[in-house]
């Protein structure tokens, strides 16, 4: 089971300065529990600030790396900002369904100067199995489809249920489950197709080592009944 933590330091408590070390904590811890991505999605915040925080993620994110036994590093992605995930050094973009294609994404990064052996990753937000085929078809790394379940903070949101998770599971790239998303049913998003949990409160307002060891547990479980 592969796992995406997606960032609101709005979440932490205190003034900006106390919510952005809030925030490079939970990154540390999530990086240091083998979480696989982590999305650094501060919309509210300017280009300078964001490229400032995102410097400093990436290097907590390398560091915890370096220091790690981890066979695999956690990889930093910049929410729809390619000119701040080039400046920071991150690994990649995550992207919305309307947003720039993947095919510039590359050529703007190959652009900027990075070896080809550094292509980004790209991943990108779908809300239906027509978008999710989209994404597949542009050359997506993967894709994080939602809502899954209703949100008690998003009512208006319809989600998509189950069903429907299962059939854009069924396109030729990696589905991450986000949207209402708990420990009580993110078996059944594995269990229909979904090759990961996607989430932010999910991550953040609970302890990430536990909640990672939890979901590996269920990712075990069901690839073995399968």
């Amino acid at each position: 089971m592969l796992l995406y933590y997606i960032t609101d330091r709005r979440q932490f408590p205190g003034d900006e300065t106390a919510r952005r070390c809030g925030l490079l904590d939970k990154i540390a811890e999530a990086a240091a529990s083998g979480v696989d991505f982590i999305q650094l999605r501060e919309k509210d915040l300017s280009a300078r600030e964001l490229e400032s925080l995102a410097q400093a993620a990436v290097q907590i994110v390398r560091e915890g790396w370096n220091s790690s036994q981890q066979k695999t590093r956690t990889r930093l992605l910049i929410n729809s900002r390619l000119d701040v995930a080039i400046a920071s050094g991150a690994d990649g973009v995550h992207l919305r369904s309307d947003d720039v294609s993947v095919k510039d994404v590359r050529e703007i990064w190959k652009s900027a100067g990075n070896p080809l052996e550094s292509s980004p990753l790209v991943s990108v937000s779908c809300h239906t199995t027509a978008e999710v085929a989209q994404a597949a078809l542009g050359g997506a790394d993967f894709v994080v489809f939602a809502p899954v379940f209703e949100k008690k903070d998003m009512p208006q949101a319809v989600p998509a249920g189950l069903k429907v998770l299962q059939e854009a599971c069924r396109k030729k790239i990696p589905v991450f489950a986000l949207g209402g998303v708990n420990l009580e049913n993110a078996h059944s998003c594995i269990e229909a197709g979904a090759a990961g949990i996607a989430g932010i409160r999910f991550f953040q307002q609970r302890g990430i080592t536990e909640t990672v060891n939890f979901l590996r547990t269920i990712g075990l479980r069901t690839k073995s009944t399968r």
